[in-house]
């Protein structure tokens, strides 16, 4: 069966006058065409790195794509020119950025926006793009579209302005949709109706998503399986549920276990992960991990495991995961 995105050991490192940044360390994984995925990990996990170095949009210099392939469709995306890569950009594969206050273009108006990847990947008339921009805003919850078409972005409110970049990330109709953290900069509430919007629109138009977050919450409902990362590695892959009741890597528990928790009795206090993420300069040999992990042995400090198989779907890289497993099956009753 060939997947609709396949990602081999891909590497992408910074170099910058303080050293080379190890950002995305040879990281693999597979989307199917309509299968929804999230990444979750902390800020500087190399999570938006990896999404963005699949259409080549990270900043070069300093970056580079060291080495790895990019299957799309069957098409290897870092051997593609930039004339090439602008016709899938915005039209196979559609993008929410991660800030709806800066992402969209204060001196255009919202029509515009749009428009003008309708008009050039789809070939529509002015008219025609406009009906259907109105019509993308009216699904995605803008009332009076038609009228508001001529708006410009400050006449909006943040959660609006994150429901018109969803209406350009889906207006040429695209197989693949990458979200990256479009809630982050929107209260509780707005957030929520967001992932909402975002799976309803998933199960009617039946694009793959890749959700980017910090938090794995916001993704329980929402996608099929989740890739977690930390130091520019993927650490855990699993399907969602298996990765909620039997996580085998200390990383996603101690995500787990940081989640608030809402009803009578049960405990209030967060309980955060000692320590703090290691220094991306310098090339990673032991377990990323290891200095702030409960379950490290002496292998962990000497040798970085690889990503294996522990249960069918299931991946870690870890080498106490039985144990890791065990632990989490007793902590994570609650959550």
């Amino acid at each position: 069966m060939k997947h609709l995105l396949e990602i081999k050991n891909l590497v992408t490192r910074f170099y910058t006058s303080e050293g080379t940044v190890h950002a995305v360390n040879g990281i693999s994984y597979t989307l199917d065409a309509g299968e929804s995925m999230a990444i979750v990990g902390e800020s500087g996990s190399g999570k938006s790195v990896g999404v963005l170095s699949l259409l080549q949009l990270i900043p070069s210099p300093p970056g580079k794509i060291e080495q790895g392939e990019v299957l799309f469709d069957g098409n290897d995306l870092t051997k593609l020119s930039m004339r090439e890569l602008r016709k899938i950009r915005g039209n196979d594969i559609g993008m929410i950025f991660q800030d709806p206050m800066t992402s969209l273009n204060p001196v255009l108006s919202i029509e515009r926006q749009m428009t003008e990847g309708m008009r050039k990947h789809l070939g529509l008339s002015k008219q025609a793009a406009r009906e259907k921009a109105a019509e993308l805003l009216s699904l995605v919850g803008i009332p009076n579209a038609a009228d508001r078409l001529n708006d410009f972005p400050h006449q909006f409110s943040g959660g609006q302005r994150q429901r018109i970049m969803i209406a350009i990330g889906l207006s040429c109709d695209p197989k693949l949709l990458i979200a990256d953290e479009p809630t982050t900069a929107l209260d509780v509430t707005i957030q929520a109706q967001i992932v909402a919007l975002v799976k309803d629109l998933r199960d009617k138009f039946g694009t793959a998503i890749i959700w980017i977050t910090h938090d794995l919450a916001v993704v329980a409902g929402l996608v099929d399986k989740v890739a977690v990362m930390y130091a520019g590695f993927i650490v855990e892959l699993a399907p969602v549920r298996a990765l909620y009741k039997a996580t085998s890597h200390p990383y996603t528990l101690g995500l787990l276990e940081s989640l608030p928790e809402v009803g009578i009795g049960l405990k209030t206090r967060l309980v955060p992960i000692d320590g703090a993420p290691p220094n991306m300069t310098n090339a990673p040999v032991s377990c990323p991990f290891a200095p702030r992990c409960r379950f490290a042995v002496d292998k962990c400090h000497q040798e970085n495991p690889p990503l294996i198989q522990v249960e069918e779907g299931h991946f870690s890289a870890c080498w106490e995961w039985e144990t890791v497993k065990h632990s989490a099956a007793l902590e994570l009753k609650n959550v």
